[in-house]
């Protein structure tokens, strides 16, 4: 088994499944010859030939659009949008489509198709290429939204996706490509969608994280435990639909939860977790939510964008402020 980053994950996963399941195609702007623009499917044009890998015209609309399409036809496409600052031209084919098609047909057709795009701030991009939309196509009914942490996540959590009869919209946090590696083995074995996992054990405080600030919750949980306070992590993977069991499991131990996201504050998904907690679990808490989030501003350009992100320095403030509360 081989330590590979998060970007040779979704490479790894996408040529297993193409190799188990001739109905699985991959489209998109720049997929085949040149890989992808981060190489996400580099080598798949070569092994798998033009009909299974194939460039579109840059029109984000007829990607999504086809891919239900096939999808209808008894395919399995995986479609990439190349940044989700370019996805907004998909919403029209998703909602009014992609998402509606096992009801509008009453079962008698699906649409198991993924979108992927890489999503989130921190690789000193230009404008429109660091969007965290992940709020806007969980308020989707219909839609699956799948955002891996880790390179083991990112491969177990693609074959699911790939396998589901439902359109899945899969998020991957560019700045986790190329962060860290992992062992994964190329086994095929899928990881459950619609769980969340608990990466640390605590009970002094509940981390609710996804994508790239799961990274950043982990990091806090360490400081935190150097100052006494243990505090439980949460990647929640799939927002929707929302592991809710896990993370009220975890709230009712520890009493106290920060939930910190990249997308800005006002909307974001963020908001849904904390509203299940008080909703469901408001007797176990024992200081109000905290959330930790980007703010309701544009993605500033690569100058002002650490100044944007959230990090783990803000969620340790939050989680002490939550300790603190009398």
């Amino acid at each position: 088994m081989a330590e590979i980053n998060l970007v040779q994950a979704i490479n790894l996963a996408l040529a297993h499944a193409m190799t188990d399941d001739p109905s699985v195609l991959v489209l998109g702007e720049d997929v085949g010859l040149d890989g992808g623009v981060f190489r996400a499917t580099d080598g798949l044009f070569a092994r798998f030939g033009a009909q299974r890998v194939f460039d579109t015209p840059l029109s984000e609309a007829l990607i999504a659009g086809m891919s239900i399409g096939l999808a209808a036809q008894g395919f399995r496409p995986v479609a990439e949008i190349q940044f989700t600052g370019f996805v907004y031209p998909t919403i029209d084919q998703m909602a009014n489509h992609a998402s509606r098609l096992r009801t509008r047909t009453r079962g008698r057709l699906t649409c198991p198709m993924v979108l992927r795009s890489p999503c989130g701030g921190g690789i000193h991009a230009p404008e429109h290429h660091s969007e965290s939309p992940e709020a806007m196509f969980a308020h989707i009914p219909g839609l699956r939204v799948v955002i891996p942490s880790s390179p083991a996540r990112a491969y177990g959590l693609l074959l699911a996706a790939i396998r589901d009869p439902d359109p899945v919209v899969f998020l991957e946090p560019s700045r986790l490509y190329r962060a860290t590696h992992e062992t994964v083995a190329d086994d095929g074995e899928a990881l459950p969608l619609d769980r969340s996992f608990v990466l640390r054990e605590g009970g002094d405080v509940t981390l609710i994280a996804w994508g790239a600030m799961v990274q950043e919750a982990l990091a806090a949980a360490e400081e935190l435990e150097a100052s006494g306070i243990d505090a439980e992590v949460i990647d929640v993977a799939t927002l929707k639909p929302l592991d809710t069991a896990t993370i009220l499991a975890s709230v009712c131990r520890t009493g106290r939860c920060v939930i910190a996201h990249e997308a800005p504050l006002t909307g974001g998904f963020g908001g849904e977790i904390a509203a299940r907690i008080v909703e469901r679990g408001l007797v176990s808490l024992l200081a109000p939510v905290e959330r930790v989030a980007g703010y309701d501003t544009v993605m500033p350009l690569p100058r002002l964008e650490q100044y944007y992100l959230p990090n783990a320095t803000r969620i340790v403030a939050a989680a002490r402020r939550a300790r603190a509360y009398a």
